[in-house]
């Protein structure tokens, strides 16, 4: 079969280029903006080294972040709404959890924990905006914040918890793409990349 049948559609591999780029812009500008008042620790609380911030200070990473924040926003819909539309079964299905506890076939195995990783980086996208907006907008998005409350149980306000929530989806959605980068190299090595990419 001849490569050039396995490139995935135009519309996946400009994604895929493209998600890289704003996730990386979203990161680097998110952690200039967590560097101006660190979650852990306040004011004198560790920060991250300037080489993985972008914007250079608090306003600066602000401008990059919430700049973004629409592309962001714009471009996971679309993304949605396009796999749903033409690639449903590259998302989870009901099976899968199933064939990646009982199958003993590999491919299977592989393809079920690739398809729930896929899905999980969508939601974890989508929880990211959520929470960036109920922080960006606390007045109009009061409810969303309100959300987070439940940190009271355990001595945190729900800005501080709505703040950890928000942070924590930097690392998470970095492991997803790495485990996701690295089943598809498993599966079809470099093809497979280039395939994905260009």
């Amino acid at each position: 079969m001849s490569p050039s049948r396995h490139r995935h559609p135009l519309w996946t591999r400009a994604f895929h280029g493209f998600n890289l780029v704003v996730f990386l812009v979203m990161a680097a500008s998110g952690l200039q903006i967590y560097n101006a008042h660190p979650v852990f620790g306040g004011r004198g609380g560790a920060t991250v080294p300037e080489l993985f911030t972008l914007g250079g200070w608090l306003a600066g990473g602000r401008d990059w972040h919430f700049g973004f924040m629409g592309l962001c926003a714009l471009n996971l819909g679309l993304w949605i709404a396009l796999l749903i539309q033409r690639r449903r079964d590259r998302l989870a299905q009901s099976s899968d959890l199933a064939t990646l506890n009982a199958s003993s076939n590999l491919a299977r195995r592989r393809l079920a924990a690739h398809r729930l990783i896929y899905t999980l980086m969508l939601v974890l996208l989508a929880f990211a905006l959520m929470t960036g907006l109920a922080m960006y907008k606390p007045a109009q998005f009061w409810w969303l914040s309100g959300l987070f409350s439940f940190g009271e149980l355990f001595g945190a306000t729900s800005w501080h918890t709505l703040r950890v929530a928000h942070l924590a989806t930097i690392p998470a959605i970095a492991f997803l793409t790495l485990a996701h980068a690295t089943l598809s190299w498993r599966v079809g090595g470099w093809r497979l990349w280039r395939s994905m990419l260009a």
